[in-house]
């Protein structure tokens, strides 16, 4: 079992959203020099004939521009936890040029995995007219409901904005560092319970004869540094399963206090995606939720992001508690599926 810190593990200026939101020194607009590189990378790889999925980052190479890049990865993996890029050129570029950009200038943070069963390496955020509430097996990202505050897996999670909502869909994030030194300073009987393995869904993700759930600590320390996995849907929708134990009192509270903090005004970010927009999390201890939102009547213009995950850190390094995760992901580029079908809750 993880050691409890006894002490707060950031300083009290570390996450301050108020003055964040006043002088946005995390939104990175992109210059004519990085656009010109970018569209220079883009046009080595289209002579090349590469698929996007081939393009590796030797085969994108950003002379300045990865400079730049490198300084933002060092804000996102040892600073404030997250960081945005502003104008990338969607609409003169067309979503697949876009999404050759998108993919290239994450080879300069890491490896891109696989994000669900059928092995898909660009995840396609935009509604698919199902209600995660009544199907067992949809994901959040297919609907246009309000996301409750949740990680995604692997270390860093992306979002390229192709068409924003007509209404709503606000991106909020918050620290889960700030969340557990909060919860340490007020509750510390409840962050022992954060601290011991929670049942997680897996909404029909997983393998054929695998648990329809795995384990993990919504917080765990390793090699001094704290890992957060929160899902409060995928925890709750566990118990959908006979062999998931009941959630005890103690870890209601406890799940109901983190998710308390994270949308307070105190803890919240709020962000409005312009088209172009790449938000970038840790996604190791940063939380992230959407607004409900009302979607354009037009399907061309109808809310939709791109969405990458991101493994930053090597094999050795990550946390024996995330490592049946992991293995899923590494096994879903393996083998990849068809569809989990409709499941009714």
């Amino acid at each position: 079992m993880t050691k409890i810190p006894d002490r707060p593990l950031a300083t009290e200026a570390a996450w301050k959203p108020a003055p964040m939101a006043r002088d946005a020194s995390w939104i990175h607009v992109l210059t004519d020099q990085d656009v010109a590189e970018l569209e220079a990378a883009l046009a080595r790889v289209k002579a090349r004939g590469l698929d996007m999925t081939e393009v590796t980052r030797d085969d994108f190479p950003l002379p300045n521009f990865a400079a730049k890049l490198a300084v933002i990865n060092d804000e996102i993996e040892e600073g404030r936890g997250f960081a945005l890029i502003r104008g990338v050129p969607v609409e003169r570029l067309g979503e697949a040029a876009a999404s050759i950009i998108y993919w290239g200038i994450g080879t300069h943070f890491g490896e891109a995995v696989a994000q669900n069963r059928m092995a898909d390496m660009v995840g396609h955020v935009r509604a698919q007219g199902r209600d995660w509430k009544q199907d067992g097996n949809a994901r959040g990202y297919q609907t246009t409901q309000h996301l409750p505050f949740h990680t995604d897996k692997a270390d860093q999670v992306w979002l390229l904005c192709l068409h924003h909502a007509k209404a709503g869909g606000l991106s909020c994030i918050a620290s889960s560092v700030a969340i557990h030194d909060e919860i340490l300073r007020t509750r510390p009987d409840l962050l022992e319970q954060l601290y011991q393995p929670f049942c997680i869904d897996h909404r029909g993700e997983e393998f054929d004869g695998g648990r329809p759930f795995y384990e993990i600590p919504i917080f765990g320390m390793h090699r001094g540094r704290l890992h957060a996995r929160y899902g409060n849907n995928y925890i709750h929708s566990a118990q959908r399963h006979p062999e998931v134990p009941r959630l005890t009192d103690a870890q209601l509270e406890a799940i109901a206090l983190f998710n308390q903090l994270a949308t307070s005004d105190e803890f919240r970010l709020d962000m409005e995606f312009r088209q172009g927009d790449i938000q970038m999390l840790n996604n190791r201890w940063m939380v992230h939720s959407r607004t409900e939102y009302e979607d354009f009547p037009e399907d061309e213009r109808r809310r939709h992001l791109l969405r990458l995950l991101l493994f930053t850190e090597p094999e050795g390094v990550r946390p024996p508690f995330a490592r049946e995760i992991n293995e899923l992901i590494r096994r879903w580029a393996e083998t990849p599926r068809e569809p989990a079908e409709v499941a009714v809750s």
